[in-house]
């Protein structure tokens, strides 16, 4: 009886550590308030950030009358339920207008909520978190600057197990690694530059790479396309693969479709990448050629070509 009775708080302790060790490992990560020295912010640049992370194409509750209302309420279907795009506007109750801006940072780098909870990916901070600190910051002053709308948020639709948040921590263990953008030292300043905004804010990955059975982009397919998240059709590979992919696209080529969404066929994107063109129209020419540049180096990955345009 007394071995079993040591058995069994040995067991005991082991499963209390383990649960301990669990929970630190999976508990909510946040940016402290004093990792923000006081900084003149750079509103134009948060504007940037703003138009190539294309997020009015989410959050904007009628994109086209209003692409600066933030209200939110786009419904983003999955495999795992239905996200709602909350209302991001600086309204101080319905939107984030009462967010500090260490809360704006914890959420854009760290995916975790006003709240300490976690965020779910459908917003993709996996991208996000390649940001540069000063580059969030901007942006959260830029959007500052944009109307309130009073817009209540819609509850996200899942079912279990993917309504508990606490399960997202072992998510971002598996997917989340915490690294901002390194240039490579082997490129050139442009190219650094495309990859930052195509990796970082425009998070190009996100639609256009094969996911794992959790959601997590697999690294042969990243770039290579894949089933539309919302079950209807596919998104293209975008990767330099010869057959399935852009291998045949140029620098200018690039260029062209994030200037006005023209492609080498003679055609024109439609649905979601139409919206994707709206915002990247409004970089610079030498931002879109940037991005234009570092598309053009996309490892080849066999995935899916788009189809013809007709």
């Amino acid at each position: 009886m007394a071995s079993l009775r040591k058995l069994a708080a040995g067991a005991a302790v082991i499963i209390a550590v383990g649960a301990a060790a669990f929970a630190y490992l999976t508990a909510p990560a946040h940016v402290a308030a004093s990792a923000l020295p006081g900084r003149q912010a750079d509103i134009a640049n948060g504007q940037t950030i703003f138009n190539v992370g294309g997020c009015a194409s989410c959050h904007a509750a009628d994109y086209k009358a209003n692409p600066l209302g933030l209200g939110g309420g786009l419904a983003l279907r999955s495999s795992f339920g239905t996200f709602h795009a909350p209302n991001i506007s600086p309204h101080p109750v319905a939107g984030i207008g009462a967010w500090s801006e260490a809360e704006f940072v914890t959420a854009m780098l760290k995916g975790t909520g006003r709240k300490g909870e976690h965020l779910y990916p459908a917003f993709p901070y996996t991208s996000y978190q390649r940001l540069s600190l000063d580059d969030v910051r901007d942006l959260h002053a830029f959007m500052k600057t944009l109307p309130a709308s009073d817009t209540p948020n819609k509850p996200h639709e899942l079912g279990f197990p993917f309504n508990i948040r606490a399960t997202l921590g072992v998510w971002k263990l598996l997917f989340l690694d915490g690294e901002p953008f390194r240039p490579d030292p082997a490129r050139s300043t442009t190219i650094n530059r495309g990859a930052y905004l195509v990796e970082g804010p425009g998070h190009c990955a996100e639609c256009h790479s094969r996911r794992n059975a959790l959601g997590g982009i697999t690294a042969e397919g990243r770039m290579a396309g894949g089933p539309n998240p919302e079950g209807k059709g596919f998104i293209p590979n975008i990767s330099q693969h010869a057959k399935d992919g852009l291998g045949d696209w140029s620098v200018a080529d690039f260029e062209m479709l994030l200037t006005n969404g023209s492609t080498p066929a003679g055609g024109f994107v439609a649905d979601e990448m139409a919206e994707v063109v709206q915002n990247t129209a409004k970089l610079s020419p030498a931002d879109r050629r940037a991005m234009a540049e570092y598309l053009k180096t996309l490892p080849a990955r066999e995935g899916r070509r788009p189809p013809a345009a007709k």
